[in-house]
C-alpha cells in the first residue's frame, strides 16, 4: 500500500514503536514528538543506576574508564563529567557537505528513541532536549563523511550533540548559525556539561547510517511503485504484449515480489485500447518489457527485506555499555556495530540500481526506431534537423553506468581503528550514503522514461495504427505531465522539461494520482 507519512502529525515516542512511516513523518514532514511517560520512568531508573556505579567507583567502561583503547585508563570520579563532555569535543571530526536537515532530524529522533529504552544510563533531560529541538526546529549541522559505522556513528553524532552544549552549528528557521544562537532563538537552555556515561550515550549508535538509509529506503519504495506505473506507460507507447502478466505464469514460480508486480501491471494496463489492439502483434517482447515482474519484483523482495531490518533498527538500543536494572549489570557489548545495517543498505543500493537499469532499457527501445515497433526515430516529427529524445537516453545511460560504480558493496571493506581495539568495522554509513546517491540517479532515470513515454504515446497516436485510447490512470498522468511539459514538436531547450519530471518523481504527486484510480496499489 502507498504510505502517507505526511498525514501523520504527531507521534508518541516510547523506544519501541517507530515505523518507517512515522520516522519519515518526523524527519521529513515535521510531525511533532511527544515522550511516553513509560520512557521517562525507564530513563530515570537507568540514570539512578549510573549515578550509583559512578559514586561507588566500580570499573565500568565509559563511566569510570576512558574510551576505546583508553578503556585501560581509570578516570577519577571528579573527572567523569569532563570525560563525557570531552568525548563530544574530541569526536566532532566529520568532513564534507552537511547532511540534509531531514537526515539530521532523523538522527536526533533515532538517538532519542534508543535512549528511551532505559538501559543507557542518561538523564531524561537529554532526550527531552532532543525532542524540544525537533519540535522547535533546531537542526544540528552534521557533515556527512567521517564514520566507520562502528563504534557507531561517532563523528556525526558528536556534531549532533554540539548544539546541546551551546557549540557547533545548526539551522533555525532555515538559517545557518552557531549552535548557541540557534538554541537561544528557540528558547532552549543549553547544557554546561554532560555527566558520566552521557558522552557514550549520545555518540555510540547507528543513528546516522539508519537515518540516511531509512529515508533512502522510503524513497526507493516510492520509486519502485512508480517504476511499475511508468513501465506501464512505456508499454502503451511500445504496443507491448500483456500476456506475460498472466497470473498463472507467476504463480508457478511463487516469488512474492514478482506476483505483486504482475498484478500491478494487469491493473495498470486494464482498459487500454492501444494495448488491446496490439495483442498478437508478436509472440513475445524483449526482457525490459516482458520481464518487468521478474525484474521489478526481485527489487520489491529486496526492499521488503531491507524494510524489515530497518524497522528493527529504528527501535534498537545501539550504544555501549548497557545497564540492566535487575542485577545492576553493566555489560560491554557491540550493539553499536553497523554490520546489521551495512549489508541491507548495500542491498538497497543494488535494488535501486536495478530499477534504473530496466527503466533505461525501455527508454532506449522507445527512441530506437529499430526496436520501437513503429515509432519515429528518437520520437521526432522532423528527423535530421531535430535530435528529439536522442540525448535523453544518453543521459539516462550515463546515470545507470554511474550507479554500477556506486553499487560496489561498502560492507566488504574494513579498516582498523583505535589502536586495533576496533579492528573490524562495518562501513555501514558509507553503504547508506551510496544507496542514497544511487536512488537519486534512479529517480532521474525514471523521470527520463516518464517524459519519453508521454512523447511515445503522442507519436503512437499520430501513427494511428492502434487507436488513441490509453487507460484512465495513464491519461491522468499524461495530462499531469503535459501541464508542465509540452509535446516535443521541434528541438527546444529540454532541460526544464526534465527538471519538471524529476520534481514529479520526487514530490509524491504521481503516486497520489495512482491512489485515486487504484486505491489498493502496492
Amino acid at each position: 500500500m502507498i504510505m502517507n507519512p505526511s498525514a501523520i502529525k504527531k507521534i508518541v515516542m516510547d523506544g519501541h514503536s517507530l515505523t518507517l512511516e512515522s520516522f519519515v513523518a518526523v524527519a521529513r514532514f515535521g510531525a511533532k514528538v511527544e515522550l511516553a511517560d513509560s520512557a521517562i520512568e525507564a530513563m530515570k531508573k537507568s540514570r539512578a543506576l549510573a549515578d550509583k556505579i559512578a559514586a561507588e567507583g566500580r570499573v565500568a567502561y565509559g563511566i569510570t574508564t576512558g574510551f576505546g583503547e583508553f578503556q585501560k585508563v581509570a578516570v577519577p570520579k571528579e573527572m567523569s563529567n569532563q570525560l563525557s563532555t570531552n568525548l563530544i569535543l574530541s569526536h566532532c571530526t566529520a568532513a564534507g557537505d552537511p547532511y540534509a536537515p531531514e537526515i539530521s532530524r532523523g538522527m536526533m529522533l533515532l538517538r532519542a528513541n534508543a535512549l528511551c529504552g532505559g538501559v543507557s544510563g542518561v538523564r531524561p533531560l537529554l532526550v527531552e532536549m532532543l525532542v524540544e529541538m525537533l519540535n522547535k526546529g533546531v537542526t544540528p549541522i552534521i557533515p556527512e563523511k567521517g564514520s566507520l559505522g562502528s563504534s557507531g556513528d561517532l563523528a556525526p553524532l558528536a556534531h549532533m550533540t554540539l548544539p546541546m552544549l551551546g557549540k557547533g552549528e545548526a539551522w533555525y528557521d532555515g538559517v545557518r548559525m552557531s549552535g548557541a544562537e540557534a538554541m537561544a532563538k528557540a528558547g532552549i537552555k543549553t547544557l554546561d556539561t554532560l555527566v558520566s556515561k552521557e558522552g557514550l550515550g549520545m555518540t555510540n549508535g547507528t543513528c546516522a547510517m539508519t537515518s540516511v538509509g531509512a529515508l533512502a529506503l522510503y524513497d526507493t519504495i516510492c520509486a519502485a511503485q512508480l517504476g511499475d506505473v511508468i513501465a506501464s506507460l512505456s508499454f502503451e507507447g511500445l504496443t507491448a504484449q500483456r500476456s506475460a502478466f498472466d497470473p498463472r505464469v507467476h504463480e508457478v514460480r511463487g516469488q512474492k515480489g514478482q506476483m505483486l508486480v504482475a498484478a500491478n501491471m494487469r491493473k495498470l494496463l486494464d482498459g487500454s485500447e492501444i494495448i488491446d489492439k496490439a495483442q498478437g502483434d508478436r509472440v513475445q517482447d524483449a526482457y525490459a518489457l516482458r520481464c518487468v515482474p521478474q525484474l521489478h519484483g526481485a527489487c520489491r523482495d529486496a526492499l521488503e527485506f531491507v524494510k524489515e531490518k530497518v524497522e528493527i533498527e529504528l527501535n534498537a538500543v545501539t550504544d555501549n555499555p548497557l545497564m540492566f536494572l535487575d542485577d545492576e549489570a553493566v555489560i560491554s557489548g557491540g550493539n553499536f556495530h553497523g554490520e546489521p545495517m551495512a549489508l541491507p543498505f548495500d542491498f538497497l543500493g543494488i535494488a535501486a540500481s536495478e530499477l534504473a537499469d530496466s527503466s533505461e532499457r525501455r527508454t532506449e527501445r522507445m527512441v530506437n526506431a529499430a526496436l520501437s515497433n513503429g515509432l519515429t526515430p528518437f520520437l521526432t516529427t522532423q528527423a535530421g534537423v531535430n535530435s528529439g529524445f536522442m540525448i535523453v537516453q544518453y543521459a539516462a545511460a550515463s546515470m545507470v553506468s554511474e550507479n554500477k560504480v556506486y553499487a560496489h558493496p561498502a560492507s566488504v571493506d574494513s579498516i582498523p581503528s583505535s589502536a586495533n581495539q576496533e579492528d573490524i568495522v562495518s562501513m555501514g554509513t558509507t553503504a547508506a550514503r551510496k544507496a542514497r546517491m544511487i536512488l537519486k540517479n534512479t529517480q532521474d532515470v525514471l523521470a527520463d522514461e516518464l517524459m519519453t513515454a508521454c512523447q511515445a504515446i503522442d507519436i503512437r497516436r499520430r501513427v494511428g495504427t492502434h487507436g488513441n485510447g490509453i487507460t484512465p490512470l495513464h491519461q491522468a498522468i499524461y495530462d499531469h505531465v503535459r501541464e508542465k511539459v509540452a509535446f516535443y514538436e521541434i528541438d527546444r531547450e529540454i532541460w526544464p522539461d526534465i527538471r519538471a519530471c524529476e520534481e514529479m518523481i520526487r514530490s509524491g504527486e504521481l503516486l497520489e494520482i495512482v491512489k485515486k484510480f487504484i486505491p489498493d496499489f502496492e
